[in-house]
């Protein structure tokens, strides 16, 4: 009795193994490399997109739309809404910001550019106080730039983080087309064109600069 109990528990197992599925354990890494793929997709199509609208887009629309500072300012007094309606291009989402193009020039009253985020934040109305803040980059914070720009939306790209990677793009892109000196640029005269984004219409303003002269 006990040696037929054996053959059969041996003939269980036979069958078991032979109904078995052998799944093989992924190389390490493999995954990984698979999702390096698909970002690097991202990246190529839209440094493609870049290519084809940074210079004969984005720029002339940021040239031709963009405000003097004082003129943004008395636009902003009768309502945001209505400056953004007649003046600017509102993100996507609910609660997005309006987005305006501005150009001016001011002194600078203080600047940081040791660290990666480089700013000068400028008095544009000559009270001796700053009244705007300059992103100069490489860390630039913020969306404006797209945001700014009707021909890109959201619903053109697979999702959200596709979307946030062309902001960051054209942040990077804005940056590494700024001559910034080194030393100290305080009591220098800057001028600029750029977009700021802005939910209220008392908003501090910090500005992302396309173009930036330093003034003798």
């Amino acid at each position: 009795m006990a040696q037929k109990t054996f053959v059969a528990l041996i003939l269980g197992a036979a069958l078991a193994l032979s109904g078995c599925k052998i799944v093989k354990t992924p190389a390490p890494g493999a995954a990984t490399a698979a999702s390096e793929q698909g970002e690097a997709g991202d990246d190529a199509r839209i440094a493609a997109l870049l290519d084809r609208t940074y210079e004969t887009e984005l720029l002339p629309l940021v040239a031709e739309r963009a405000l003097p500072v004082a003129d943004l300012r008395a636009a902003l007094a009768g309502g945001l809404e209505t400056a953004g309606a007649a003046h600017g291009n509102k993100g996507s989402g609910e609660g997005a910001a309006w987005n305006f193009a501005v150009r001016g020039e001011g002194r600078v009253v203080e600047a940081n550019l040791t660290s990666r985020a480089r700013k000068a934040m400028l008095d544009t109305d000559g009270d001796g106080a700053p009244d705007l803040t300059l992103q100069l980059g490489p860390v630039i914070k913020g969306t404006s730039l797209r945001d700014v720009a009707p021909f890109y939306r959201f619903g053109d790209f697979r999702d959200q983080i596709e979307f946030a990677k062309l902001a960051r793009a054209l942040n990077d892109r804005a940056s590494a087309a700024l001559d910034v000196p080194e030393g100290d640029l305080t009591g220098r005269i800057l001028r600029f064109s750029g977009t700021v984004d802005l939910k209220s219409a008392t908003d501090a303003w910090l500005v992302t600069a396309v173009t930036l002269d330093i003034l003798p």
